[in-house]
């Protein structure tokens, strides 16, 4: 961005934001930005409004901002079109509010407030800094974070954009960014300042809010305080900016306000050095402020204490002081500080100035009171406050002065008791200036008097003085000194000097007298560093040898320096005493009773081992050694434990503080020892040093150190344990070991230490010096470098030594270096087998870490050259191989491998593989060596783990027979490191070394022997005998040459098991003989009997003899006989057998299993338990069937002789056997046997299927279950392949199949619910559910009608019916759609065939019943014979009825749904309806014929479930052939299911369309031919025909308009046919013609001349419409829809259409409003009335009342709701054009009345209201101009003279109905009616006229009537008055005429004309001849009062006298009337 750029950004207003202007996102607090944008501001401003009421409640301060921020008009207010001035006093409200806002921040109020103004006001544009200001202290929550977000600072320049990086993850703000920008930023600082000077100058004038202002003040006082702190120096341009705001703070009255600049002055004071003028304006302001407010006085002068302190206090002078001095409760405020602080600063400054007006106040009176404050101060202060870091020498200056203050002060005896040695310097400065003897002897006899008490006081018991006696020579006056002096410091005496004291009991603790040093102990309450360091010294020269006392000393000593908490303080003094009481931890005697013991358990009890690490934990190690046995060596044992206990803790110290700490450890031990303990403890600490070498540091480089220092001390010691060693640490002695060990951690320690660090060279020479002294010879050296290359290869671990991998590598380079230095002649012998070296190194090349292998790569590089080495082959192979073995620790075996593979593809004899084998045979020399390590034998062998054969197997065999006899003589003392070697070796039995033990007897004994060996040397280490069974795998077995061998181990396997106790070996067995591939005939070797063993080798005689005397449970004369059968070994063997798969030459096993099942069922075999034993042997002979022949076919000739598989012996094994799991294994092998030899099997299958009926399938387990299962898959199939030949064996078994089903069937209600289903679906599914799935259904069925019905009670037939149909669906559903329709074309096929009923099937059977029985097998299924007709016709029914139901499951559908559905079972549907239908017309009048016409229903039933399931294709050309068809019924039918079809609403095709449309042409010659017919039944065809026609029409005559005209004219045929036609016929005939009209629309228009005088012909006769309510409608809805269609097309028929709705409406009242005529008349009506125009319509209207006025005039009604329906449609124009037409029309419709005026009153009545209310709907379109003539043209017409009175009823009625829907508007027109109405009134009075009003007989009616019409007419006119129409001459004029009709019903508008007059006309009839008149002027007067309420009280008093006349009277409601008036106003009038 340009610098322009930039300026114009800064320069850019607030309101020019973007984000104001838009729509789609808003700012918010509370609310996401893109919801904020959906909410309006009435929203926002309730949020704000409610927020503020909230902060109201907790501070009433905010009350202020509700006018302003918060009112209706801050709503309106835009910022960015006011003026500058409203903008800046809105800044100032804004910012005023938010300071208020500030400490209530976090409450949810204020943010609702905040949200407000946000969106109001736009404070996060427009005031930036006042909202930051206001959020600033909650900087650490997360919303401030919110907050900040709002802001828009992301320009670089902008003052906030430093907060711009907590934008966009939203986190808060980190405290240190806050402080780091305060110190960098001074403008932020000053923004911070600023802030809180605002905020007090804000809350100022609100006193009970300041407490507020709290949080503010932390945060500025931490903020700034904490800024100072972290700058790197204080500026002068950072003080310039704080002082203004420190001396606003100093001078606030606001407690926080001044602790925080408190604060502020005292990190300043520390970080800078101020000049003396700021301190003194800092000291002179703070001690100002202290006087004047006198609050915080303890903080003020702690921080004038820290100012003083870390200031110059040179030039403060004289005033800060003076104000000091007035600060209340100075003294005590700075004793309490002391306590704590150190106040010297204070009282440096302030002691010169107190003295000073002290000593010279006197003098000067000045300010007497000043004086006198100084000095209690100065006395407070003296007596109170210890002086600290030579305070007490500032009173030195007092000099002589302080003397003359003496006699008036008791300071002398303070300053004595408190600081004696500064009143020594006084008294000796005093006395150096005094000359005068007089003057000294004053002096002096002062001194005497006043310190008589001290040092030199004198003992009565020794003559001399205290200072004498502790010094005294002789011990017991020593001792009497010491316990004088102990009673003195108990009395608390004064004149001792604490110093005295010390100096005099660290004398005596020197004391040579153990009972004066006893005595000085005691004296010791609390000590110093110094008698501390004393008591060490004591502890030194300690001996207990010498003198028990020193236990006594020691222990209190011991307990004196733990007491006060010093060693916490001072280690240094703990180091030295840990170190000295180290000796004394050491243990040289066993009597734990001894002072020795008693001290070393003193020490171990008292805390000290708490406080020192070294210690921590011997408490609990000590009791251990305490409480051993007394039989234990308990010096051995303690120091042992010291010594690993020591060690350990040592290596877990502090860097810092281990070196100090083994410094001081080899000081002890570098003592010359002088007895027994000092030596044993030399010893201790020496195995510790050493010991703690070899541990791991937290800090490696403290080894280095420490190897050095122990080194030095153990230089000379190591030479006395020089001896002969070895390079073996297994064999070594325990002395060769530890020496072993020490050279080691020697090595490890140098090497560190020469590697790094500052010392290297020292470390160097002194890994010199080990090697020339330990190591000189170079054969030494390399054993010594082997056993570091290998060690960490030991498991054991004999050394307790760790070499860790940089110790090895470290190692292996020093080796090689070593070897580039050697001589070719050393390097020859290194390189022989004699020398470790190779091995060593060639086992570091598998090594896991790279760098040991890299390193050994160095090394063997260096040996590469030695030709004349053994191992040179193997060198410069992996020498050259570097890289590879470098990068892959696995290289070097496959390297190996490869290498030593060369032996076996090279001819013998070449140099090269001569020298290999040479170079193998000296790595096996070495492995087989007695001195080999085993670790390094173990993992030379790990190498050589891909070389095998005879060579390798054959050198390791004396190995094997060591170790072997190791582990069965001392199984506990075989390492395990031999242990894993055993396990590598064992594993050299492979396939490439199995020909050995065919060769080497040794080699297949040891073999055996490892399996023989079942001990468990190491846990978690499986035995040799697993390991050896291991490495019987298929190739090592299939790798035995030798037959005999493989017996031999084959039988040892099998000895094992039989006499193992181990699962895992068990099962290891198991999983090895199932591996490997065995002969049959070896087992069957293994199987026979006793007797068959003479046959065997000497060998196997032997294994035989050595099993059974192993075998010692067995009876022995079973043993003995030759015949006998070992039934547990054989169980083993066969359960082997079971999973076997690998099995050579199965069949060789099938005769001895049948020998063996054949003795397991003879007679004598009973007695034994053997139906396990008979079922593994089954399962065995299963298992060699499915392996000879997988797929079950039939075996190829000459695998198996078929005479050797003896069937019978199976089926016998059946019979014989109870128990069903052998029966299940028997049918298996069975099911299995069909396939191989079926011959054999099959000519027994229906007794094995009846077995299985009766017994296995009732069993309700899931292993029967699979066997039926299994049986059914083996059997079935062979069954079906044995007789899959010509026709006549197709007969055949199908008749076996049938049979087999039955079979089944009949079973099935003995089988478990469960298991139906699944045997039912196996079973159909193995025979094939397309072939024979109906014959199942069929017998199922064939079951139910003649069991499970005949088995149950009537009421529960249904139950099981609905049961079985559920269940014979379920199976159906296992199967496909394909095999469901093909099984139900089999059935229909079937029962195609059934006869029709017995008796014709009976008569025809006796006939040819041998040759029915021999060719149809069919029959079977069904055995018409055997049952009765009914249960035929049941059965028929049933399957009838299955058959629908199973078309309509959800299953079955969902099914066909992805099925190409075929056209076959519709037609064989068809093809039996047709049967069904000869049926039912054949025995029409039998007593069958219900049965017949029920099946037919239930046929047609099926043929719509098809119908529903065809496809479109498919169902049409069908439909078409049904439809050609003779049978009315089913051309009836085929027309029903194309309806059906038809209004599902399908998705047609084009070319489907089409097809359909060219049935039209049938469909109308049904209709045609059909004309001539007159049965019921042909009139249903012809009425369905029309149904399909019209169906068609509506689906497509919308796109194909041309069929259908046709069908229209044949329609209009039917309905105008001369002929009577049956009323079904031509409603369905209207119906079709009108739906036609509706499609066709114009192309209908010719038909029209035809159609509607057919149809108004129709409506015409009301007598049969009336009869049939469906013809009525179908005619009522075709008018309808024609009208609908071609409404302008009908003016020649409208008249007579008008005529035929005006009778219809007759027919439709008599139904109800609620029937289809009725509703659908309203809608013919409704379309009449909107559809024609008014030209049209008018005209016919008229006409038609004329002709119906005066034939059915009650009927007028329809017309008139017809003409007022389209007047209310009509535009204005529209009615202005016909105006004048309709008033004509109305006024002749009007004087309806007078041409009726002899009729009934309510029938004209109604007549006239429907004319009334047509004309009014015109009215209400008309304008005032247009109305108002017509209403003076009513009018005149009414008042005409001569014309009839009853047109003024008409008229009086029209007027009222007017005034209804007008309104107050009428009163415009109601003027000229006032005049009238009186007269008509008084007219119609018979009190006034007895003439009749209308000359009829009715007057009396009508004048009631038009009384009626009038007053209600008045009533509305006065009710809704609003223009005062009431005038005086109008209510005069009907004042009197309605007076004397007595009823007055409306309000007046004006009262004062009006009350009065009428009051007074109601009371005049109240005087009436007549009763009634005077009730109904009660009345009236009743509802007068009523309505004017208390005006009537001016009016009581007139109507007094007229209700006391009342009052005479007798009648009792005229009673009850009175009281009710009298009740409310007379209480009032009584009371006045």
């Amino acid at each position: 961005m340009t610098s322009l750029a930039h300026q114009l950004k800064r320069l850019a207003l607030p309101q020019n934001d973007p984000s104001l202007l838009s729509r789609s996102e808003a700012a918010s607090l509370l609310f996401d930005c893109k919801e904020a944008a959906n909410i309006d501001r009435e929203t926002f401003f309730a949020i704000g409004c409610t927020g503020l009421e909230e902060l109201i409640g907790i501070d009433a301060s905010f009350e202020t901002f509700q006018p302003t921020l918060f009112s209706q008009m801050s709503k309106g207010l835009e910022r960015s079109v006011q003026t500058k001035a409203v903008n800046q006093q809105l800044d100032e409200s804004i910012s005023s509010f938010l300071i208020h806002l500030s400490p209530y921040f976090m409450l949810k109020p204020a943010q609702k407030c905040l949200e407000w103004l946000i969106h109001r006001f736009h404070i996060h544009l427009y005031n930036q800094d006042s909202l930051v200001g206001c959020v600033l202290p909650y900087h650490e929550t997360k919303l401030f974070v919110r907050v900040i977000q709002l802001l828009k600072i992301s320009d670089p320049t902008h003052k906030w954009h430093w907060l711009h990086p907590i934008q966009k993850p939203g986190v808060p703000l980190a405290r240190g960014t806050l402080i780091t920008h305060c110190y960098k930023d001074l403008g932020f600082m000053d923004f911070i300042c600023r802030l809180v000077t605002k905020s007090v100058k804000v809350f100022s004038a609100q006193p009970e809010s300041l407490p507020h202002m709290r949080v503010l003040f932390t945060f500025y006082a931490s903020t700034v305080v904490s800024a100072l702190g972290a700058a790197a120096n204080v500026t002068d341009t950072l003080v310039s900016k704080l002082l203004p705001y420190i001396q606003k703070g100093l001078k606030s009255s606001l407690v926080d306000y001044r602790a925080a600049t408190y604060m502020i002055i005292c990190q300043l004071a520390v970080k800078m050095t101020m000049e003396n003028s700021l301190v003194h304006s800092l000291a002179l302001q703070i001690s100002k402020t202290l006087v004047k407010t006198p609050l915080l006085i303890k903080e003020g002068l702690s921080c004038l204490i820290i100012l003083l302190q870390s200031q110059k206090e040179e030039g403060l002078g004289e005033k800060p002081f003076k104000h000091l001095c007035k600060v209340p409760n100075l003294t005590t405020t700075l004793h309490e500080i002391s306590t704590n602080y150190d106040i010297s600063p204070i009282l440096h400054y302030m002691f010169p100035h107190m003295v000073h007006s002290v000593i010279y106040g006197e003098t000067e009176e000045s300010d007497m009171v000043g004086n006198q404050i100084c000095k209690k101060h100065l006395e407070a202060i003296i007596t109170n406050i210890p002086l600290e870091k030579n305070i007490d020498h500032v009173l030195a200056c007092l000099e002589t002065g302080c003397l003359k203050m003496f006699p008036k002060m008791q300071c002398p005896f303070f300053i004595y008791g408190r600081y004696s040695k500064t009143l020594d310097l006084v008294l000796e400065q005093y006395l150096k200036d005094v000359r005068n003897p007089k003057e000294q002897d004053l002096f002096h006899q002062f001194i005497s008097l006043s310190l008589s008490g001290g040092k030199y006081q004198f003992l009565k018991d020794t003559d001399t003085s205290l200072l004498l006696s502790l010094n005294h020579p002789q011990p017991a006056v020593r001792l009497l000194a010491v316990r004088h002096l102990d009673e003195m410091i108990d009395e608390l005496k004064e004149g001792f000097d604490d110093s005295f004291i010390e100096e005099a009991i660290l004398a005596r603790l020197k004391d040579d007298n153990l009972e004066v040093v006893n005595a000085a102990l005691s004296t010791l309450e609390t000590f110093s560093e110094q008698i501390g360091y004393s008591l060490l010294s004591l502890i030194e020269r300690a001996d207990l040898s010498k003198n028990e006392k020193w236990c006594g000393i020691l222990d209190t000593a011991i307990q004196i320096l733990i007491r006060d908490g010093i060693l916490k303080k001072n280690k240094d003094l703990l180091n030295q005493l840990v170190l000295q009481l180290l000796p004394y931890i050491v243990i040289t005697i066993n009597d734990s009773k001894s002072s020795e013991w008693k001290v070393a358990l003193c020490i171990a009890q008292s805390n000290l081992c708490s406080l020192h690490p070294l210690l921590k934990g011997w408490p609990e190690t000590f009791q251990e050694v305490v409480k051993a046995p007394k039989t234990e060596n308990l010096i051995y044992s303690s120091n042992g434990k010291l010594i690993k206990f020591l060690s350990e803790n040592l290596i877990l110290e502090d860097p810092s503080s281990l070196s100090q700490m083994v410094q001081g450890l080899i000081d002890v031990a570098k003592k010359e020892p002088h007895n027994v303990k000092q030596k044993v403890t030399m010893h201790v600490i020496s195995a510790v040093l050493v010991q703690s070498c070899c541990g791991s540091y937290r800090v490696e480089e403290c080894r280095s150190s420490l190897a050095l220092k122990v080194f030095h001390l153990l230089r000379r010691k190591m030479q006395n344990f020089k001896d002969k060693m070895w390079w073996n640490p297994e064999t070594l002695n325990r002395k060769n070991k530890d020496y072993l060990n020490l050279l080691l951690g020697l090595f490890d320690s140098l090497l560190s230490g020469a590697s790094e660090g500052n010392n290297t060279d020292h470390f160097r020479t002194m890994m010199r010096l080990l090697f020339e002294v330990h190591l000189k010879k170079p054969e030494d050296q390399f054993r010594f470098l082997s056993v570091l290359w290998t060690y960490s290869y030991n498991i054991s671990n004999q050394l307790n030594f760790v070499v860790d991998a940089m110790l090895q590598t470290r190692a292996l380079y020093i080796g090689c270096a070593m070897l580039a230095s050697q001589s070719m002649q050393t390097k020859r012998k290194l390189a022989l087998t004699a020398s470790p070296v190779i091995v060593s190194l060639l086992i570091n090349l598998g090594s896991p870490v790279s760098e040991v292998r890299r390193a050994a790569l160095c090394c063997l590089n260096s040996l590469s050259g030695i030709k004349e080495s053994p191992f040179h082959p193997i060198v410069i192979d992996l020498v050259q191989k570097a890289e590879e073995i470098t990068s892959d620790q696995t290289y070097i075996i496959q390297s190996l491998g490869n290498l030593f593979e060369e032996l076996h593809t090279q001819p013998k004899g070449k140099p090269q593989p001569q020298k290999l084998s040479e170079a193998l045979g000296a790595l096996l020399e070495c492995v087989k060596s007695i001195t080999c390590p085993s670790y390094v034998a173990r993992n030379m062998m790990k190498l050589l783990q891909e070389v095998n054969g005879k060579v390798v197997l054959s050198h390791l065999l004396p190995v094997i027979d060591r170790l072997l006899d190791r582990v069965l003589n001392e199984p506990d003392g075989i390492l395990k490191d031999e242990a894993l070697l055993l396990h590598i070796i064992i594993g050299k039995y492979n396939e490439h070394s199995a020909e050995l033990l065919c060769t080497n007897q040794r080699s297949l004994g040891l073999f055996i022997k490892a399996l023989h060996t079942s001990q468990e040397v190491y846990k978690g280490l499986s035995t040799f005998q697993m390991r050896a069974l291991g490495q019987v795998t298929k190739s090592f077995f299939a790798a035995l040459s030798d037959g005999k061998v493989q017996q031999k181990i084959l039988g040892v396997l099998f000895d094992l098991l039989l006499n193992c106790k181990n699962p895992d070996c068990a099962q290891m067995i198991g999983s090895v003989f199932k591996a490997i591939s065995v002969d049959a005939e070896q087992v069957s070797v293994e199987l026979e009997p006793l007797q068959k063993s003479k046959n065997i080798a000497t060998v196997h005689q032997k294994r035989k003899q050595k099993m059974q005397q192993q075998r010692k449970a067995q009876d022995q004369e079973c043993a003995q006989e030759e015949s006998s059968v070992n039934w547990q070994r054989v169980t083993l063997i066969l359960e082997l057998l079971q999973h076997k798969k690998k099995l050579k030459r199965p069949q060789a096993l099938i005769p001895t299993l049948f020998s063996l099942l054949a003795r397991c069922l003879e007679p004598s075999a009973v007695q034994e338990n053997l139906e396990y034993v008979k079922q593994l042997i089954l399962g065995g002979l299963l298992n060699i069937c499915q392996k000879l022949s997988p797929d079950g076919n039939r075996l190829k000739e000459g695998v198996l002789d078929e005479e050797k598989f003896n069937v019978e012996l199976i089926v016998q094994c059946i019979r014989v056997s109870e128990m069903p799991q052998t029966h299940h294994h028997a049918l298996l092998l069975l099911g299995t046997a069909a396939g191989m030899f079926p011959g054999k099997v099959l000519h027994n299958i229906m007794p094995i299927f009846t077995f299985m009926g009766a017994n296995v399938m009732r069993l309700d387990d899931a292993y029967s279950f699979q066997v039926i299962n299994k049986t059914v898959k083996m059997v079935i199939p062979a069954l079906i392949q044995e007789n899959s030949g010509p026709s006549e064996t197709a007969g055949d078994l199908e008749g076996i199949v049938i049979k087999i089903i039955r079979v089944f069937v009949d079973a099935l209600p003995h089988v478990p619910e469960h298991r139906r289903l699944p045997i039912l679906e196996q079973l159909i599914s193995t025979l094939g559910g397309e072939r024979f799935l109906w014959i199942l259904l069929v017998l199922l069925f064939e079951q139910h009608v003649t069991k499970s019905v005949a088995a149950v009670t009537s009421g529960e037939k249904d139950t099981v019916l609905e049961n079985d149909t559920e269940f014979w669906i379920s199976v159906c559903c296992e199967f496909s759609a394909v095999e469901q329709l093909q099984s139900l074309m089999g059935i229909l096929s079937y029962l195609t065939k059934l006869p029709e009923n017995k008796e014709v099937c009976i008569s025809k059977l006796k006939s040819r019943q041998h040759r029915i029985k021999s060719s149809n097998q069919e029959s079977e299924l069904f055995n018409v014979e055997s049952h009765s007709g009914k249960q035929l016709r049941h059965f028929k029914f049933i399957s009838v009825s299955f058959m629908s139901q199973l078309l309509a499951s959800h299953s079955f559908v969902k099914k066909v749904r992805e099925l190409h559905f075929s056209n076959w079972l519709l037609e064989d549907v068809l093809r039996y309806i047709n049967v069904v239908a000869h049926s039912v017309e054949k025995n029409a009048d039998s007593l069958t014929a219900k049965f017949w016409r029920a099946l037919l229903n239930k046929s047609y039933d099926v043929l719509d479930k098809v119908n529903s399931l065809m496809p479109t294709e498919t169902f049409i050309p069908i439909i078409r052939g049904l439809m050609t068809n003779q049978l009315p019924s089913v051309r009836r039918k085929a027309m029903d299911l194309l309806n059906n079809k038809l209004q599902q609403r399908t998705q047609w095709q084009p070319a489907q369309v089409d097809m359909l449309l060219d049935m039209v042409p049938e469909l109308i010659a049904v209709v045609q031919q059909e004309t001539h017919r007159a049965e019921e039944e042909q009139a249903i065809n012809r009425q369905t025909a029309l149904f399909s026609l019209k169906l068609l029409c509506k689906c497509f005559g919308h796109e194909k308009h041309e069929p259908f005209t046709a069908v229209l004219k044949m329609a209009v045929d039917v309905i105008a046919s001369e002929e009577k036609e049956e009323r079904n016929v031509t409603g369905s005939a209207l119906l079709c013609a009108a739906e036609v009209t509706c499609i066709l629309k114009a192309l209908a228009i010719p038909q029209l001349p035809r159609l509607m005088p057919a149809l108004l012909n129709i409506l015409k006769h009301t007598k049969e419409l009336a009869a049939s309510e469906i013809y009525l409608l179908s005619a009522v809805t075709a008018l309808l829809k024609i009208v609908e269609t071609l409404p302008h097309f009908l003016s020649p028929y409208l008249l007579h259409i008008l005529l035929q709705v005006v009778h219809l409406e007759k027919i439709a009242a008599v139904m109800g409003p609620s029937s289809q005529v009725h509703l659908r008349l309203d809608s013919l009506k409704t379309t009449l009335a909107t559809k024609l125009p008014p030209r049209v319509l008018l005209p016919a209207v008229a006409k038609c009342y004329s002709e119906v006025s005066n034939t059915h005039k009650t009927c007028l009604g329809a017309v008139m709701d017809i003409l007022k329906e389209h007047i209310v449609i009509l535009e204005r124009d529209q009615l202005s054009a016909h105006q004048s037409e309709l008033t004509s029309f109305f006024v002749k419709a009007l004087d309806f009345r007078t041409e009726h005026s002899q009729d009934d009153l309510e029938e004209v009545g109604e007549v006239e209201g429907h004319i009334i209310m047509c004309l009014i709907s015109m009215i209400m379109k008309l304008s005032e101009m247009s109305f108002r003539p017509l209403f003076f043209k009513l009018f005149d017409w009414a008042k005409t003279e001569g014309a009839p009175k009853d047109r003024l009823l008409t008229f009086c009625r029209l007027s009222d109905c007017i005034a209804k829907q007008l309104k107050g508007l009428f009163t415009l027109f109601a003027g000229h009616l006032v005049k009238p109405f009186a007269d008509i009134l008084n007219e119609i009075n018979t009190c006034k006229t007895d003439k009749a009003f209308f000359e009829s007989e009715n007057n009396t009616e009508k004048s009631c009537l038009l009384l009626q019409f009038i007053l209600d007419c008045l009533h509305k006119i006065f009710l809704f008055d609003s223009h005062q129409f009431v005038s005086k001459e109008r209510a005069e004029t009907l004042m009197m005429p309605l007076a004397h009709q007595v009823l007055i019903n409306f309000c007046m508008a004006d009262d004062s004309l009006w009350n009065a007059s009428v009051n007074y006309q109601i009371l005049l009839q109240m005087r009436h001849e007549s009763p009634k008149v005077r009730f109904a002027a009660l009345l009236a007067l009743l509802e007068f009062a009523e309505k004017i309420r208390e005006n009537y009280m001016v009016l009581l008093p007139e109507a007094i006298p007229f209700l006391a006349e009342l009052m005479e009277g007798n009648q009792s409601t005229i009673s009850v009337l009175r009281r009710k008036i009298l009740e409310k106003p007379l209480y009032p009038y009584k009371n006045g």
